[in-house]
């Protein structure tokens, strides 16, 4: 993975970016990755932070909830999270992975794992949903970047 590949793999890493900003930079501005390539290291990329915040947000929130300012960001994360994904608390997993695949702004894999871990929807459950609407917003963000028939001649 050269360069490109690197700042595409980062880029899909980061909150409220992810994906969605990740691979239209890829294919859009010039870089030397494929739509294939572009597609696959972003997906990767976007997963990356997901086991870590499956698993370890409870403890840092705890603790941090402990100062109001950090309490009341909380408050305010948690509260909007519940009001965007009524479809996670509804059907669990298949929400989630509905949830995530939206490619709107903050219904990627950092707030689908926020909402997993509110709705307390189980590691490995989370883990699949996630990824099947990681690859599912990929694939919209992708043939949306592209457009459906330059997908076919590229």
């Amino acid at each position: 993975m050269g360069s490109d590949g690197l700042i595409a793999f980062l880029i899909s890493m980061l909150p409220f970016v992810e994906l969605r900003g990740a691979i239209p930079w890829a294919l859009r501005l010039g870089t030397s990755l494929s739509w294939q390539e572009a597609y696959a290291i972003c997906v990767v990329g976007n997963m990356v932070p997901v086991p870590f915040l499956l698993l370890f947000l409870g403890a840092p929130c705890d603790f941090l909830r402990r100062n109001r300012h950090f309490d009341r960001f909380f408050e305010w994360l948690f509260e909007r999270t519940r009001r965007r994904s009524k479809v996670v608390e509804k059907y669990e997993a298949l929400g989630l992975a509905l949830f995530v695949a939206i490619p709107l702004p903050v219904t990627g894999a950092w707030t689908g794992s926020v909402a997993a871990f509110i709705f307390g929807v189980r590691f490995w459950y989370a883990m699949l949903a996630i990824l099947c609407g990681v690859l599912i917003a990929g694939a919209i963000v992708t043939l949306a970047t592209l457009g459906v028939v330059n997908l076919f001649f590229v």
